[in-house]
């Protein structure tokens, strides 16, 4: 398991990567992960149907009580704001709790993308770091993540192009060094976002732009099958920058190799 500083010293020496080497070897790999890419979507959207179900209460209890309220416009002057509070608290809420079931989920897929990739033995676990003892870092990280893309929104909004991919690659980070704290997951992200800032970028919008168009030619219900493919590209970045300790094998991924 790589300790900060030698993660920092791998990525401060990382090679120069090449766009279409990276590409191809994510097409490669998507063939061998697509079905648990869908089974990880599905079981992310299944996980979040409570939370919807609890956001929407407020607006259904205050649909019973005033029905007309949101019926006749005219109406809406007697409509006290007060009530729309719990909403946006459960907003907050959900999407908090979302952040934290779909970082988890990423973090177990890559997980199993480095299983496959490597053609290591290992279990399919889709809920692998939304268990002890990872929940808790999981947590941590998600809000870390939310103060980072606040903040960035806060500063007029265009931050946010650029804390995307340190945000991004904190997950797969993450995924493959859970021991280190919070604080280094962060920074080992920020660290390797500048360095491969522009690549990452480039490689995260195409793959999502073809993956949504095959999506929508597969009659759009595709889109849930390919949608996996945009996650592939950030692990070929960890991959080739950092790599994988042999010592990884204690902590259940099996045999890897730098």
């Amino acid at each position: 398991m790589n300790t900060i500083n030698s993660l920092l010293e791998k990525i401060d020496k990382a090679k120069s990567l090449d766009f279409g080497t990276i590409f191809n070897q994510s097409i490669e790999l998507f063939k061998k992960v697509w079905v648990q890419g869908l089974v990880m979507l599905l079981l992310t959207m299944l996980l979040m149907v409570p939370f919807y179900l609890i956001m929407y209460l407020p607006m259904l209890g205050m649909g019973l009580i005033d029905p007309q309220s949101f019926q006749n416009m005219e109406n809406m002057g007697d409509f006290s704001p007060f009530l729309m509070i719990p909403f946006f608290i459960f907003v907050l809420v959900f999407s908090f709790f979302a952040m934290v079931i779909g970082f988890g989920m990423k973090a177990s897929f890559f997980r199993i993308c480095k299983l496959k990739d490597l053609e290591e033995m290992g279990a399919d676990d889709y809920f692998y770091y939304l268990k002890k003892p990872y929940l808790g870092k999981v947590v941590k990280l998600s809000l870390a993540t939310f103060g980072i893309t606040i903040l960035a929104m806060l500063l007029c909004v265009l931050p946010v192009f650029y804390v995307m991919i340190p945000v991004t690659l904190m997950n797969v980070i993450f995924a493959f060094n859970p021991d280190l704290s919070t604080s280094e997951i962060v920074k080992a992200g920020f660290r390797l976002g500048n360095k491969k800032w522009l690549l990452t970028f480039g490689l995260i919008f195409i793959s999502s732009l073809l993956a949504g168009i095959v999506g929508v030619l597969m009659c759009c219900i595709g889109i849930y099958v390919t949608s996996s493919f945009s996650y592939l590209p950030v692990y070929f970045i960890y991959k080739d920058s950092v790599g994988f300790d042999k010592k990884e094998d204690n902590q259940g991924y099996g045999m890897s190799y730098e």
